[in-house]
């Protein structure tokens, strides 16, 4: 973590900024030193985006503000003029090309001109062999951007930021879609760019990753600055108190549910390459987590429970019964739920509605004596779910991709709870939402399990799991190699027998 800073990378003063009478900002100072590693937090809404969009030259504040980049003040801000002056922006979905190279992607500026011109290929390897090397990391030049796992698509961003010629990155959301290890590696490289004198700003929810890597950070609560605080002695309470106003108290909520009938029985589950031997039991009112490091198998082994590949070997049993799916209408049809970890792509179909989204899995319950869908019975589902689930909204006939990350997530698990499950998968519910959201979630999620459904928590963060399940599977390699009971062990010794 950077020790001290001579200078200001940008330093903006009374920014407002208003939508339709709504303020977004109201006053804000937003300071960020020269190779600081600065975080930018506040739940959706607060504002964060809407200040990295004025800093970017995508919007324009209000009369009254002042902005300073490295020194230049200026008095109206564009993007060109924002990339200019060293600041870019890597948002939560990247903005790569999937089909194009990596050393396309990362020297796609390169490319660009008011007039058409050769391309020069050893020019784009250069520039990205040379942002690649800055970075410290292996990429292969030639692979295609959708070949790539999510965290070197990162990289890639990163690097062609620094192909730019960037002084200051805005990175949103960087971790949401990577495991424990990936994040590690990708704070890493944060720390190099810092040495090197490059300012990054963190916007992330996971607040131990924020404490871990900034030193300082700046907190928005409903468009207004609440405060810059200095991350040395700073806890997740506190910081989760500033952002909300609110407090939240974790608590051990395990129970023992050995009494209760057995759902769901796994026994010597195997998949070559993927899982083998793996064998686990979810009783009626159940939450059992499942957590492991990347590799470990875990989601491979959702996908198999919800029908999605086969077994090579081994049994499930529902309610005592033995059951093989041929495919994920069948889990459906057995009562077996599956919360994606990729909500974006998998979860949900972003440009449908939120009404769309949320009767996907039950169509046939909707259907007429035509075969077509009722809007009435259509009606009464969303109504039902929205109200059940708090779900914040304006129009159930909005896109889904209106709602913010938290609501989005209540959405996808009210299409599985349509179904009425037996079983409800969630991996990585709560990927991308912020720390109220988070807590809302996993508040009915305890309110599901006291109502007798068996929930499979899958998580690489351990804290989800030892506060919210009754049990924590441990998977490595594949293989469960551990079982864990929060009432008995404390947080410290499960992460560390994890993270090892």
């Amino acid at each position: 973590m950077p020790g001290s800073y001579i200078s200001s990378a940008i330093d903006f003063a009374h920014i407002s900024k208003t939508f339709g009478g709504v303020k977004a900002l109201k006053d804000v100072s937003f300071e960020v030193k020269e190779g600081e590693v600065h975080c930018l937090a506040g739940v959706n809404g607060s504002g964060k985006s809407t200040l990295i969009k004025i800093i970017a030259g995508a919007y324009t504040p209000e009369p009254g503000a002042s902005m300073t980049y490295f020194g230049h003040a200026e008095k109206a801000i564009t993007p060109v003029l924002a990339r200019k002056r060293g600041i870019a922006v890597i948002w939560q979905d990247l903005a790569l090309f999937s089909h194009m190279t990596v050393a396309e992607n990362i020297a796609f500026e390169t490319l660009l001109s008011s007039v058409p011109k050769p391309v020069s290929h050893r020019k784009i390897r250069n520039q990205a062999h040379s942002a690649i090397e800055l970075l410290g990391v292996e990429l292969d030049l030639d692979a295609r951007l959708h070949t790539l796992p999510i965290a070197q698509r990162q990289l890639v961003a990163i690097a062609r930021a620094l192909v730019g010629d960037a002084k200051l990155i805005f990175m949103d959301e960087p971790t949401a879609s990577l495991t424990q290890t990936e994040t590690n590696g990708l704070l890493k490289v944060v720390r190099s760019l810092s040495a090197r004198g490059v300012a990054i700003v963190f916007v992330s929810h996971r607040l131990a990753e924020v404490l871990e890597i900034s030193s300082r950070v700046t907190v928005l609560r409903d468009g207004s600055l609440i405060g810059v605080y200095d991350t040395a002695g700073m806890t997740q309470s506190k910081l989760t108190e500033l952002m909300t106003g609110e407090c939240f108290d974790s608590v051990v909520a395990a129970r023992d549910r050995s009494a209760a009938a057995p759902v769901l029985e796994v026994d010597c589950l195997a998949r070559p390459g993927e899982f083998k031997n793996v064998s686990l039991t979810i009783r009626s009112g159940e939450v059992v987590g499942l957590i492991g490091l990347i590799g470990a198998g875990r989601t491979e082994l959702a996908h198999t429970l919800f029908g999605m590949t086969k077994a090579h070997s081994g049994q499930v049993k529902l309610n005592g019964k033995t059951v093989t799916f041929r495919s994920n209408r069948d889990a459906i049809k057995h009562g077996v739920g599956y919360l994606s970890e990729d909500r974006l792509t998998l979860g949900l179909i972003q440009p449908q509605s939120i009404a769309d989204n949320q009767v996907l899995a039950v169509l046939p319950r909707l259907s007429n004596v035509f075969g077509l869908i009722s809007p009435s019975r259509k009606k009464a589902s969303v109504d039902q779910w929205i109200k059940a689930l708090g779900i914040k909204l304006g129009n159930t006939d909005d896109a889904i991709s209106t709602l913010s990350g938290g609501n989005q997530q209540r959405v996808a698990l009210a299409k599985w709870l349509s179904i009425d499950p037996k079983v409800l998968i969630l991996d990585a519910p709560t990927v991308g939402v912020d720390v109220s959201a988070r807590a809302g979630i996993f508040k009915i999620v305890r309110r599901l399990a006291e109502e007798g459904l068996a929930i499979l928590l899958i998580s690489d963060e351990v804290p989800e799991v030892y506060f919210n399940a009754d049990r924590v599977m441990h998977m490595e390699a594949g293989e469960v190699i551990a079982e864990y009971d929060p009432r008995v062990m404390d947080l410290q010794k499960m992460e560390e027998s994890i993270y090892g």
